[in-house]
């Protein structure tokens, strides 16, 4: 059952790419998989990861991701992989680490792709 306080729909995530300059888009799928095809704007770091570089200081991610690290009260942290599962692991883990409003695109890169025809 879907939670709308962990997660967000296709629509949401469109709305938030569109209106949110802050957003930050973390692919948690494996290089092969983001190497066929990606969200675009969006960061990859593996799910078996999140956790190693969500503890890196704010230039050091910086620096590797080219994005500003979110804050621990950021509504705009979202993971995503492809079809949700992993995806829903990176939130938990992230939300272990106190970003507190990380959320995952629970329709993940195989949603993405069939709405907008790539």
């Amino acid at each position: 059952m879907a939670n709308p306080d962990k997660e967000i729909s296709y629509s949401d995530l469109k709305a938030l790419k569109a209106g949110s300059k802050d957003l930050v888009l973390v692919d948690v799928r494996s290089k092969d998989e983001v190497d066929r095809g990606c969200i675009p704007g969006s960061i990859h770091i593996p799910v078996q990861d999140v956790e190693r570089e969500f503890s890196l200081d704010e230039h050091t991610f910086q620096d590797k991701f080219g994005v500003p690290k979110p804050q621990l009260d950021s509504c705009d942290l979202v993971f995503h992989c492809q079809l949700g599962r992993r995806g829903e692991a990176a939130t938990e883990k992230a939300r272990s680490l106190g970003f507190i409003n990380a959320k995952n695109y629970a329709g993940g890169y195989k949603e993405w792709s069939e709405k907008e025809g790539k």
